[in-house]
Formats: structure tokens, sequence, C-alpha cells
């Protein structure tokens, strides 16, 4: 890759291998995202942004287009970022991670008005795009993730930076006002298709950015316990519940609705921040609305295959394509906070399960993700194609789920499981997954009982051979 004479020189943060030496230990490699980053100054600071395009074969630094000309760097990959070296210092306890946090938030803040809103790209001049249709003022998708980001720094720092922690909660109060102005709409809906709508959320409706709104909201009330972010997290989390349609038996199985009636993978990450505010808040419901989702629909997307994009209100309104990182990391988040909620070791297999997608269980049967450069394409297209580009979202996303895993040795295995078997009878839904050696599990659903499972080993052989 061309590298910037601003190139920021990195400490040693990559190829780190959670579990080195064990068996089947998790290659989390940073190098392809460091090749990403450069230091630059920003309104006389220096900070490092994340270049957002980086495609085949080169992988040099590629401008952003898509919505017109956008600019080189965003608050959305710079926020992802730091939320991922802060969760890979959780991790590890490494505090050269959080050298990499600083300067990915310091850029975050510059991105900030002082009305608490944020523009999201910097043109290649340095200067902020404060017009464009991805990056005018506001406080939608960067700015949510960009407050979700500061809220996990303080958490980090405020013990261990009275100065940048002070800094950090001024930009995170000033995103109340906008939270306060959403909420005057709690507790009103509209019927859209036939599907009861909650006014109060981001976007008129929309589940999946409020679920990134109420896991920033859950970082800060985690190091405040301030009694008003709390009620926050409650309201919002209420209308996330409402956005939940069907059953273990009855369609759409428990999923949370993203927008209206659409539901799309990418970014619903309203398990998580359901089975995170549950467990913080002591809310069972929470925690339930999340356990739903994962038995009744997560189950059925490991057994039946990943899909893109489903609108509930028709039966024709299925995508299954494309299929990117950004779509398996909510998922495994998701599942790994149920575990975290409940001790429930099947949402732990399900993780490792739906990570699989990384290494080679997924519609393309090719990896997604490369150990020896950090590298994760950006997509598979269809089944027989896969966009080879490697982009910030993508990088980012892969990376974030590998961390995730990191906390639980248990899910390394099921990282090179594959599909083995998959079957539907009048009374089961299964599939099976194994390995080389011989090991397997299955996802099961009882279709008469309504109720969910995952049986490892023998107890999977004797399933699998009984309703053949």
């Amino acid at each position: 890759m061309l590298r910037s004479a601003k190139r920021v020189v990195m400490s040693l943060l990559f190829l780190v291998s959670v579990g080195y030496g064990r068996p089947n230990a998790v290659p989390i490699n940073f190098q392809h995202l460091q090749n990403l980053t450069e230091r630059i100054l920003l309104a006389g600071d220096s900070v490092d942004i994340v270049h957002i395009y980086s495609n085949y074969p080169s992988y040099q630094w590629t401008a952003a287009a898509e919505s017109g000309e956008e600019g080189i760097a965003c608050v959305d990959d710079a926020a992802r970022a730091a939320l991922l070296y802060i969760r890979y210092f959780d991790l590890t306890g490494d505090t050269s991670a959080l050298n990499h946090v600083r300067g990915l938030i310091a850029f975050v803040q510059h991105m900030e008005t002082t009305d608490g809103m944020f523009y999201n790209f910097i043109h290649a001049d340095h200067s902020i795009n404060a017009d464009g249709r991805t990056s005018y003022k506001s406080f939608g998708w960067w700015g949510v993730r960009g407050m979700w980001c500061l809220s996990a720094a303080y958490r980090v720092f405020r013990n261990r930076d009275s100065v940048l922690a002070a800094s950090l909660r001024i930009g995170i109060v000033r995103t109340f006002p906008h939270i306060d102005s959403l909420l005057k709409s709690y507790n009103t809906f509209k019927a859209v298709k036939g599907y009861r709508v909650p006014q109060w959320l981001l976007y008129g409706s929309g589940s999946d950015v409020t679920s990134a709104l109420i896991l920033g909201l859950s970082e800060y009330y985690q190091a405040t316990h301030d009694r008003n972010v709390g009620t926050y997290i409650r309201k919002f989390a209420q209308g996330l519940i409402t956005m939940q349609d069907g059953n273990l038996k009855t369609a759409p199985y428990g999923l949370h609705r993203s927008w209206e009636t659409m539901w799309h993978m990418w970014g619903n990450d309203q398990t998580a921040a359901l089975a995170v505010a549950g467990k913080l808040l002591r809310d069972r419901r929470m925690i339930s609305s999340g356990e739903l989702e994962a038995q009744g629909f997560f189950s059925r997307l490991l057994i039946e295959g990943f899909r893109k994009e489903i609108d509930i209100s028709s039966d024709t309104s299925v995508k299954e394509f494309d299929q990117i990182a950004y779509g398996i990391r909510p998922m495994v988040s998701g599942l790994l906070r149920l575990y975290d909620a409940t001790r429930n070791s099947n949402y732990r297999v399900m993780a490792g399960l739906a990570a699989s997608w990384l290494f080679g269980d997924n519609a393309a049967h090719a990896a997604m993700y490369d150990s020896a450069t950090g590298i994760c394409f950006d997509g598979i297209r269809d089944s027989a194609t896969i966009n080879k580009n490697s982009g910030a979202e993508s990088t980012i996303e892969a990376l974030w789920t590998l961390v995730d895993l990191g906390f639980y040795p248990q899910t390394r295995p099921y990282l090179h499981f594959s599909k083995l078997h998959v079957r539907k009878t009048p009374e089961h839904e299964f599939a099976t997954f194994g390995d080389s050696a011989g090991d397997e599990v299955s996802v099961i659903l009882d279709l008469r009982r309504g109720t969910f499972s995952v049986l490892e080993g023998e107890e999977s052989k004797l399933f699998r051979m009984r309703n053949r």
C-alpha cells in the first residue's frame, strides 16, 4: 500500500492470537486496520483517521463516493475503530490499545458540534464535508456511533486521565437534548402496513440505530449510574421491544424490525442492546426479548442461511445478498451478551457458529478473513462472487467479532465448523455443524412445542440419526 508522509507509526498491536499456543486460537491481526489508519492535523490538532475504502488487489486507500463526493474518512469508522480498541483493551489489558483510542476519539471530538450533533466525513484536504448526504450535521447514525465511542472511552479513561474524561463527558452530555427531543414522542405510535411502529426511536422507527444509542447510553450509565440515563435506556428499550413480532413457531419468529416493516442484518444490535441493558438495569423483560430473537430467529438464520433483508409485510420480499461482516458481528455480539446475561451456553455455541462465516462456512464456501494480513473481504455478492475489496467497515467489524470471541475460549472450535446437514420434518427443523475431526453440534427447533435446543457430540449424533 502507498503510505502518506503523515502515516502514523503504530505501536505493536498486531497478529495477536488470543489464547496463543492453544488449539483453535483466535487470530486477531490489526495490520490491515493500521494500514488504513493515518495521523493528520485537523484544526491544528493531531488526530487519527481511518481511510474508508481499500480496493483489491493493491489495497490502496480509496475515497468514498457512493452518495456523491463524500470524503476520505468518517466518524462512523473512527468511532467503530475506537470501540474495537476499547474492547481489545478490556480483553487484554494492553494499554497500547488506548494510544489508538486517544487518536481516534480526538478526531470524533473535532467532528462534534457545540450543539451535540456530528458531521461525518472529511475531504482529502482535511476540511469537513458539511452538507453531503452522508455527512450533514445530525444526531443520526454517525452521531449515535460518535456518542457511543465517547461513552465507552469515558468509562475507560475516567480513572486514568481526568482531563480527557472531563472533555469526553462534555461531549456526551451535549447530545442529551437530542435524546430529550426524541422522547417527547414517547408512547406514541403509528400503523404501517398493519404493524405497530413506535415514534420515539431515531428516524421515526429505527430500532437498528437506536440499539447503538442504547449501547452508548449503557456505557455511560455503567460509569456514572446517572438515573436520567437509566430512564433513557428503559424508554428506548421499550421501543425496541415494540418492534418485535412473532414467536418460536410463528413468523417472523421474534425478530426486531429494523425500520417500519423492514428487517436487515447489518447493524442490527437490538439483541445485544437489550441483553446489556437488561443485565445492567436488572430488567428481565429486556433480556427475554433478546432471547426470543436468538431462539426463534437467529436459530433459523443458522439453520437456513443468512439473509440480507426481509420485508415482513410481504411473503416474497426476501434478499439473501450481499452478506457482510457488519451483518455477522451484531449477531455474534447479541448472542454473547445474552450468554453474559443468562449464562446459557447455547448462546455461546451459536455465537461461534455464526462467526464461522468469516472462516468459510458461508454461501460462497470461502474464507472472508485472512489472519495473515488482517484483511476481511467486503462481502459475498452471490454464491459464486466475493467482493475482495477490504474497507474500514468490514475490517473493523471482523476484528471486533474476533476480539469479542476472545473473551470466551470455549467458542474457538466452532469457528472451524461447517454446516453438514439441514433437515425439516413436521416435528423439527435443524442443522448439524461439524469439523474434520468428527465433532458436531446441532441447532434444533421443535416445531410442535415451540422450543429451541443445542445438542453437542453424541447427543447431536443420536438426534440426527433418529431424524434422518
